[in-house]
């Protein structure tokens, strides 16, 4: 299928306008002949064709949306009084900076200052008696060459000869030139483009105004070899995710600058409450869902993608969740054309959210004792007063009378279609209510995306992987990603092997 945002090629998007014009003409020619119907109908027949001209204006409000709309999730606010005028603003002060250090830079009063202007005497310092204000100001980063000396020592008898150890590197390379760079600088390039989204060629410019002639193939390859002293923290990562109860999955493009032209693969997000980790594969097939789950039998809570349900149908068996947000989103896009009805459930859902703020999200993360005792208030919470609004919701869908080309039909068949992994939060306190932390997760993803255009190769996948799994799981976990990963690497660095789990720096 073609995307309007991928095709440059004027003459095939003025054929696609003009296809899309002559649609338009024949849907409104339909919509005129359908009014004209409507006015000569009386009773039933009326009332079908009036929900088939609804039907069709929302058809025709869509495809303006899609060509001429911004897209967006919020509901618009009811019209409410004005308010009253406000007082005027006083400024939200000075904020608090405690992770600042603090340097005193004392100023004194020049010499030829120190003369009295009253009776010409000379001014003595007030001991004690100052003056202070606080000034936030930038001190630049600097890249300096340590020259790296290492003392050699002997004994008397010339048998043995001891050379003082230098610091840990990383090897780029198998000759001494991959070994110029340090654990550190990885870490700070590696931050740069997976945490801060910045191309390697955008750092390459901001590194050589610093005085650093570089160029970006130096930079991967300190981003290679940092992932490859890594990857064992990564598969770590991966298998503490296959040990949870209840995951999270979601997938989104990735684009692999291979070839001619640009691929799109998937990346693919398995979240658990402290920790992420992401798979960069080709396709987003069923098998590409079976690699990525890799045998896991636990809770997955999914959007409505058919892939997931096929794979827990097929084995080995994992429960199937859905989540309440994407049933949500379909009724927020369509209440603009059904406004009364779609209002009616929207705030129905809105009430189940109201009961689920009444518990903390992250109940796993608490200890033992703690979490059970929030797991047994939740399922509490969602017996007594989530089951009736269930109820509540499943009456109302049967109650609806539209069709099922319309916004309003395919948002009620997606909700009844899912209907039992929707339900299943009732009977499980750790199923959350929708799947939005993983959707939160792959934002990292989407914004890299959008600066650096994907990766180069496959292996420039598997590097993106691991290190948005280790970023975001830092982030997941409350640590800052930059530490961590400094911490991790020098570890590895240190006794090869090491796995340093953001989650076990917590306790």
């Amino acid at each position: 299928m073609l995307r309007l945002e991928t095709i440059r090629d004027a003459d095939v998007l003025r054929q696609i306008a003009v296809l899309l014009e002559r649609e338009n003409d024949r849907l409104h020619a339909k919509l005129t002949a359908l009014t004209r119907e409507l006015s000569q109908l009386r009773g039933e027949g009326a009332s079908a064709a009036q929900r088939q001209l609804e039907a069709l204006k929302e058809i025709l409000a869509h495809r303006e949306q899609a060509l001429f709309g911004d897209s967006s999730e919020k509901r618009p606010r009811p019209a409410a009084a004005p308010p009253a005028p406000a007082a005027p603003p006083r400024g939200h002060g000075p904020k608090a900076q405690p992770a600042l250090p603090i340097i005193d830079v004392v100023h004194e009063l020049a010499v030829a200052d120190r003369t009295c202007a009253a009776c010409g005497g000379v001014l003595q310092e007030m001991k004690g008696q100052t003056e202070e204000s606080e000034e936030i100001t930038v001190v630049e980063r600097r890249f300096v060459m340590l020259r790296q000396i290492r003392k050699k020592y002997r004994c008397t008898c010339y048998g043995c000869i001891e050379t003082a150890p230098g610091p840990l590197r990383l090897a780029a390379r198998p000759d001494r030139r991959g070994r110029r760079y340090s654990a550190d600088f990885a870490v700070e390039v590696a931050i740069g483009k997976y945490l801060d989204h910045l191309p390697l060629e955008r750092q390459v410019c901001m590194m050589r105004r610093e005085g650093l002639a570089i160029d970006s193939q130096t930079l991967w390859d300190q981003l290679d070899a940092a992932a490859t002293i890594l990857a064992p923290t990564y598969e770590a990562l991966r298998q503490h995710i296959q040990a949870a109860p209840v995951i999270g999955a979601d997938e989104t493009w990735w684009r692999v600058l291979v070839g001619p032209g640009n691929k799109r693969w998937w990346a693919w997000s398995l979240t658990s409450e402290t920790a992420v980790t992401y798979t960069i594969l080709e396709s987003r097939s069923q098998e590409a869902g079976r690699q990525v789950l890799n045998g896991y039998q636990g809770i997955v809570v999914a959007d409505g993608y058919g892939a997931y349900e096929a794979l827990a149908r097929a084995g080995p068996r994992f429960t199937l969740a859905h989540c309440w947000a994407h049933v949500r989103r379909k009724f927020v896009e369509a209440e603009p054309h059904y406004p009364g009805p779609c209002a009616e459930v929207l705030d129905l859902i809105g009430q189940l959210y109201a009961v689920e703020r009444e518990c903390p999200a992250r109940v796993g993360a608490a200890p033992e004792t703690e979490a059970a005792e929030l797991r047994d208030r939740r399922a509490r919470l969602r017996a007594e007063r989530s089951a009736p609004l269930m109820a509540a919701i499943r009456a109302w869908a049967h109650q609806q009378r539209a069709l099922p080309e319309s916004g309003l039909g395919k948002a009620i068949a997606y909700m009844l279609g899912l209907w039992p992994g929707l339900t299943r939060f009732l009977d499980d306190p750790r199923i959350p209510l929708d799947n939005n932390a993983t959707e939160r997760a792959l934002r990292g993803m989407v914004i890299g995306r959008k600066n650096h255009y994907g990766s180069r190769s496959r292996r420039g996948t598997e590097v993106a992987a691991l290190f948005y799994s280790l970023i975001e799981s830092a982030k997941l976990c409350g640590l800052e990603p930059k530490a961590y990963l400094l911490r991790a690497l020098r570890a590895a660095l240190a006794s090869p092997g090491t796995v340093t789990l953001p989650h076990t720096l917590t306790t």
